[in-house]
């Protein structure tokens, strides 16, 4: 019995894994947009390289590095791969790097007259980024076994969502809210299936997941009104409305279908949590009733609000605390920080993502509880427990 029903099991995650194969190829044929860059780089490129001398360094007294170096470089990608060219490299924070010979770099290389001429971007840090996401995911697969290989699958569905769909249905001109929405139903649905497969937990988290990212959203436009705070009030709006103005894009929803996006991963953990709990004290005591299931899914729900709504509130203020510092450093008064745009943005984002988080508790005790029992109804008159 076990043996069919772990077979029936394994049938229905590959049957998702092929509808999962199909949605990706329908993706990749919505991404293929004829975009057309903003920025002329014709006659530019962006090439690996390595430092094979430094011909005049920038270094002085005491190692502070002033002004740039003439380096010699030895070009290992692009058009003119194998050729040496000399370039500038600055030492500041954000551009260029010190040079030592051997390092490998980042140059932007142009053709002028039949001449090349070259400066470095940086640091080619491409390898290092690349291990760490190995690692990351070989982790994943190594602790969580076949249940972390399908969370790495429905990771790289959630990616394929966000690049191959919703940015190229945003830079058509469609809603960013409503293709924000569609990314949350379809990376819920291929998520909860992979990793709990067709279960009536599985299908009260997507539902739960969804119920709450969509609150989520809905509480940040609201308190957008109350606050008077729109899209067009973000730092880089500047950027943003040259963008517009070139093309069809929607910059005023962005702010709130990147909060939709931004609370997913949070409102997931709750929901799939929950609904996994709900499920296992059924299994275990199947005399419990709707009611009293759904009592036990608050009482755990109770634990989890306050640690997942750290997490996002953590989470936004770090991705902030470069301005944090800078207010607390110029010692800004408290009327001025409380009514300015930045710190609206942020209360806004973080409150209505943990309160997201804090209403699929409920949703998905209710939910779960009921699915479960009248699943177990059905189970006792002849059917299977799965969906």
């Amino acid at each position: 019995m076990n043996s069919r029903k772990i077979q029936k099991g394994f049938w229905k995650r590959l049957a998702a894994l092929a509808v999962m194969a199909v949605v990706c190829i329908g993706l990749y044929t919505a991404s293929l947009v004829d975009r057309h860059p903003l920025m002329e780089n014709e006659g530019r490129e962006f090439v690996k390289a390595r430092v094979i001398e430094v011909i005049e360094d920038n270094q002085q007294s005491g190692g502070v590095y002033i002004g740039d170096q003439t380096v010699e470089l030895e070009l290992l990608s692009g058009a003119h791969q194998g050729e040496h060219i000399q370039a500038q490299s600055s030492s500041a924070y954000l551009y260029g790097t010190h040079c030592t010979p051997n390092l490998k770099v980042v140059a932007i290389v142009s053709e002028s007259d039949g001449e090349l001429v070259g400066s470095v971007y940086g640091y080619y840090r491409e390898p290092a980024l690349l291990g760490m996401i190995a690692l990351f995911l070989l982790t994943i697969i190594l602790i969580g076994g076949r249940r972390g290989l399908y969370s790495v699958l429905g990771l790289a569905f959630t990616f394929l969502c966000i690049f191959w769909f919703f940015l190229p249905m945003v830079y058509r001109g469609y809603s960013p809210v409503i293709a924000a929405i569609a990314v949350v139903i379809a990376t819920t649905l291929v998520t909860m299936y992979l990793v709990g497969g067709f279960t009536v937990k599985a299908t009260a988290s997507v539902l739960g997941t969804v119920m709450g990212v969509l609150v989520a959203g809905l509480l940040a436009y609201l308190f957008g009104k109350l606050a008077r705070v729109s899209g067009y009030n973000v730092s880089d709006i500047e950027s943003l409305i040259y963008i517009q103005e070139q093309l069809d894009i929607q910059v005023g929803q962005l702010m709130f279908a990147g909060i939709l996006i931004a609370a997913l991963g949070a409102v997931m953990d709750v929901s799939m949590s929950i609904a996994s709990t709900l499920q296992e004290l059924h299994d275990k005591n199947p005399q419990l009733d709707t009611r009293q299931l759904f009592r036990s899914g608050m009482t755990v729900g109770h634990d989890m609000m306050g640690t997942m709504s750290n997490t996002l509130i953590l989470a936004f203020t770090g991705g902030s605390i470069n301005t944090i510092v800078l207010f607390y450093a110029y010692g800004y008064s408290r009327m001025q920080l409380m009514n300015m745009y930045d710190i609206a943005i942020e209360i806004m984002q973080g409150i209505s993502a943990s309160m997201g988080v804090v209403l699929t508790v409920p949703f998905v005790s209710l939910i779960g509880a009921w699915m479960i029992v009248r699943a177990a109804r059905k189970s006792s008159a002849g059917n299977g427990k799965t969906l």
